[in-house]
């Protein structure tokens, strides 16, 4: 298809798994994204997610809580 990718093109372009391309998609965080029949179709002008994840900061390893 003209202007879209399949996961294995945008798993190759982003240095990730195809499978975690799929998952990216099946979580609607890929925009644009498209499943048609059996594969997802995503544009090829798509950006990679930014990780969701945020890492917390440790109380502990900043000195706020005093061990009686």
């Amino acid at each position: 298809m003209n202007g879209y990718i399949t996961t294995q093109e945008a798993a190759d372009k982003w240095g990730i798994t195809s499978r975690q391309v799929q998952i990216l998609c099946k979580s609607k965080r890929i925009i644009g994204a498209t499943r048609m029949s059996r594969i997802w179709v995503i544009p090829e002008d798509a950006e990679k997610p930014t990780n969701g994840k945020q890492r917390g900061t440790d109380s502990c390893e900043e000195g706020n809580h005093e061990i009686d």
